[in-house]
């Protein structure tokens, strides 16, 4: 292919004017070179949509220790969440703690 032949086709002439160079050096320019460019905007919009699932997980955790906060108001509540789960007791009370083999397996297993 020759030279002449070359500057003949029509995506060649249509690159020769020069409002198309530039428009298309322009675009370029603003999706991959520019400080706002669009891989930029794309990742941003990722990083949003994450913080917002997040921010949704939080605001749901957030609910449920207003809820359990609610319940340790009353003193029965509080005496109860104490000893279920910090295994509290009363002057003069033991306290016995039964495993079942069942339950023994499946703490193995989440370890």
């Amino acid at each position: 292919m020759s030279w002449k032949e070359f500057k003949e086709k029509k995506w060649f002439r249509l690159f020769r004017n020069a409002y198309i160079l530039v428009l298309t050096i322009f675009v370029v320019w603003m999706v991959f070179f520019d400080t706002n460019s669009l891989m930029i905007h794309w990742e941003l919009r990722k990083e949003v949509q994450k913080l917002e699932r997040q921010k949704e997980f939080l605001e749901t955790e957030i609910e449920k220790d207003q809820e359990i906060l609610k319940k340790l108001s009353k003193p029965e509540e509080l005496e109860k969440y104490a000893r279920e789960n910090y295994y509290m007791k009363k002057e003069n009370e033991e306290i016995f703690l039964i495993e079942y083999e069942d339950s023994l397996k499946q703490k193995k297993n989440e370890q």
